[in-house]
């Protein structure tokens, strides 16, 4: 058969849909990705890709909601919005993409259509089309409440394609491990990390001699200065391990560091956490689940869109801590190292995500949602 994934144009969204995607492949069948900007890069996985919206960009969508809507704007950057502000902000990158994704649907004719929550352009493809479409979770929020918000802001393009409203998915793959997110309805699927296949520098290739902490930000820009690596970097020099900054941003870039604090280009994250100890990062749905699987503890650092809620999971789950980056200090970042329930808890959990069906499990039942294909 041949399946569509569509995700938002954004790294963090398109990298989890990929070992589904390769599952499918791997199992026959024909796999497109529509997606646009810097989320082309996912060809990379080796999956065809199609560029839904040929020059999209998503900051003069962001500078419109912060000019529309303040009040929701300043909350979403503050994490401490509902799902009002990501659907506002998501209806408009839907509202950029839909017609690429509905015209690559019509013409491609898929018999499937798997998209993201926050791609519901998605699931106006396989209504215009009349296929079924799997709604894939990528992150610890429920989906079908993203996808909902996002879709009551979706009215001009379903208007366009003269869809009334979106039907129900076929299916719900969940990924989120029950003990950190809570049971979900839908089929559970193992979150498998994705991390463009790179290799890592040869100097992290082997388990090193003492701790060692990954630290790493987010792939999106936000308003104001990025102070997470700066703040390490402030804190690392008394503890014992060592501190690997990932794309430092330009502040952290052109400090002076202690010595036990190196810094380095883009990171396969997933390899990287296999020789690592711990992880700093932003809160970012893709970080905190390759954390997950790894089975390491992690300091989430609260921030914009669903961060706190993630930092505030995993440390409610006692598999890391939770933090503002103004609370980055020596003893917390002892705690993460030296602390075993962490350690213990974080441990758990990966064993919970190893134990959930893989991608590959999935295909047959995917399969099984096309009409003659049961």
């Amino acid at each position: 058969m041949r399946v569509l994934i569509v995700s938002a144009p954004m790294l963090g969204h398109v990298f989890p849909l990929v070992p589904l995607g390769r599952a499918l492949a791997e199992a026959g069948h024909e796999v497109l990705v529509a997606t646009a900007a810097e989320a082309l890069r996912v060809r990379e996985s080796g999956l065809a890709v199609h560029d839904a919206s040929p020059g999209y960009r998503f900051g003069p969508i962001a500078a419109r909601m912060l000019l529309r809507h303040p009040v929701l704007s300043r909350a979403q950057l503050a994490g401490t919005t509902d799902t009002r502000g990501v659907g506002v902000l998501f209806g408009a990158v839907n509202d950029r993409i839909a017609d690429g994704v509905v015209a690559v649907a019509r013409r491609w004719r898929p018999d499937l259509v798997v998209h993201e929550p926050l791609a519901v352009a998605g699931a106006l493809a396989a209504a215009g089309i009349g296929v079924p479409a799997v709604l894939h979770e990528t992150t610890l929020f429920g989906g079908p409440a993203l996808v909902a918000s996002t879709a009551a802001r979706l009215g001009d393009a379903l208007r366009r394609h003269s869809v009334g409203e979106l039907p129900p998915p076929a299916a719900v793959l969940t990924i989120a491990p029950a003990s950190v997110a809570g049971p979900r309805d839908g089929w559970p699927m193992r979150a498998v990390p994705y991390g463009a296949d790179q290799p890592l520098p040869g100097w992290l290739t082997e388990q090193p001699p003492r701790a060692r902490v990954l630290v790493s930000r987010s792939t999106v820009p936000q308003p104001g200065p990025d102070r997470l690596m700066s703040r390490v970097i402030d804190a690392a020099g008394p503890v014992d391990a060592d501190f690997v900054l990932i794309r430092p941003d330009r502040r952290a870039a052109a400090r002076q560091r202690p010595p036990n604090v190196h810094a380095t280009d883009w990171l396969p994250l997933p390899a990287a956490l296999t020789v690592s100890t711990a992880i700093v990062h932003h809160g970012g749905a893709g970080s905190t689940l390759a954390a997950l699987h790894a089975g390491v503890p992690q300091l989430v650092v609260r921030g914009a869109g669903d961060r706190r809620h993630n930092a505030d999971l995993v440390a409610a789950r006692g598999a890391g801590l939770a933090v503002g980056d103004r609370e980055i200090s020596t003893a917390v970042l002892d705690q993460l190292l030296n602390d075993p329930a962490l350690a213990r808890a974080a441990q758990q959990v990966s064993a919970e995500v190893a134990a959930m069906p893989a991608p590959a499990d999935l295909v047959p039942r995917l399969t099984d949602l096309v009409p003659g294909r049961r």
